[in-house]
């Protein structure tokens, strides 16, 4: 499902199986933490709680106070296990299989903090979230200027800062069942070491 990004859009320098990639944990914060206050803040402004999946998750979830139950999905059992916020953990590869092990409508919110980037499935992972997210539920990415090169899609290091958030914006306007995103700068260039960027769309109401 290629929507209609180019061709090679989703590729990527390291196409290496991700499970070897995200192996060895990485109990390290990849935003500093004037961006790390800022997802948090934007958790509590949306009102995040409930029943809530972090995509692409890791040790860290950034709430400010947890979810009353928040599921954690992630590359590495390690990392996941250190997270405290976590109500229930699950290894799962998105890139490999972008189907969520989840039922419909199981989740009142989804988020995803600095990883947006690294699907090369996004329309299908999308697509997944739309289906098992409640109607009127939000899926929050956020992001900033750092990455792993080397597993970062093509796309998204073809594009400055403007162009990600045109990206994830393109994501929910390409698969069906969300409403129309909203985009903001929540932390921008030179109010710390790292911009912080936040796109979400609300899962449409039949």
């Amino acid at each position: 499902m290629a929507g209609d990004f180019p061709d090679g859009f989703f590729e990527r320098t390291d196409d290496g199986a991700d499970s070897q990639f995200y192996a060895q944990p990485r109990l390290v914060t990849h935003i500093d933490d004037n961006a790390i206050a800022a997802v948090g803040v934007l958790y509590d402004e949306l009102a995040v709680n409930g029943r809530v999946l972090d995509l692409m998750s890791s040790w860290i979830s950034h709430f400010t106070a947890a979810p009353s139950h928040l599921t954690v999905l992630g590359m590495n059992e390690v990392e996941l296990a250190a997270n405290p916020q976590a109500s229930d953990r699950l290894v799962h590869d998105l890139n490999a299989d972008p189907v969520l092990p989840f039922d419909d409508a199981s989740f009142d919110d989804a988020v995803c903090a600095v990883s947006v980037d690294y699907l090369t499935r996004p329309l299908e992972v999308f697509a997944e979230l739309a289906r098992v997210i409640k109607p009127g539920g939000r899926f929050i990415t956020t992001f900033s200027n750092r990455m792993f090169p080397t597993k970062a899609i093509r796309g998204w290091l073809a594009n400055d800062d403007r162009g990600h958030c045109a990206i994830v914006a393109r994501y929910f306007e390409t698969t069906p069942g969300w409403d129309a995103p909203s985009i903001e700068v929540r932390v921008p260039h030179g109010y710390g070491n790292d911009p912080l960027y936040a796109v979400w769309a609300t899962r449409s109401t039949p």
